[in-house]
């Protein structure tokens, strides 16, 4: 397996643009309302932040081989998975690292089950931490702003009228960029139908 521990900045060599890297990802979008809310509050707590909502399957790597080949095995790897039920719960801190994240209760063992079967071959990473299904709200806070991040987070996130239950239908291939904006660059539902970005 590869060490995807700090990935490097390097340009991708499948690439016709120069401001990619040698950094994907897989993800799965959520659906608005939910989407629409946690982007803004992600928003509030980073006000650069430009990721849309997400749960990261498949967190970022370096590939050693083509993106082209990296994808078909992905594809290959899905055709094995339905679509399921993520339930997000409770706003929550990973320690020592100040990020401010929302749990997952129900689907979580899913996408733990996903991470190991996708976790193969040209995607195989060996990452510095263990795969722990979750959506991050914010990252990389000052130690003095955690208190206050969280505070809001938890106070928003109380107030959220709509279900806080979404499916994972499509999961979408990303790579990152110089500016650390990520691209999409393929996605597949889970019924096994690809679609293009």
């Amino acid at each position: 397996m590869s060490n995807c521990g700090k990935v490097k900045l390097e340009m991708d060599p499948c690439s016709g643009r120069g401001d990619e890297v040698n950094s994907f990802a897989l993800v799965s979008y959520l659906p608005d309302p939910l989407a629409g809310f946690l982007n803004r509050l992600r928003r509030d707590l980073v006000p650069k932040c430009v990721a849309k909502a997400h749960v990261t399957v498949l967190p970022p790597r370096p590939l050693r081989s083509s993106r082209e080949e990296a994808w078909q095995e992905l594809q290959q790897g899905l055709q094995d998975f339905q679509p399921f039920r993520v339930e997000l719960t409770e706003i929550a801190i990973f320690p020592g690292f100040q990020a401010v994240y929302l749990s997952i209760n129900t689907g979580y063992q899913e996408l733990q089950r996903m991470h190991a079967a996708l976790n193969t071959g040209r995607l195989a990473c060996k990452e510095p931490f263990e795969y722990h299904p979750h959506l991050t709200l914010a990252q990389e806070l000052a130690p003095q702003e955690l208190a206050a991040a969280m505070e809001l987070a938890s106070a928003r996130w109380r107030e959220f009228p709509y279900s806080r239950a979404f499916t994972v239908d499509k999961l979408t291939f990303v790579q990152n960029t110089l500016e650390n904006r990520w691209t999409d660059l393929a996605a597949m539902d889970l019924a096994g139908h690809v679609t293009s970005q």
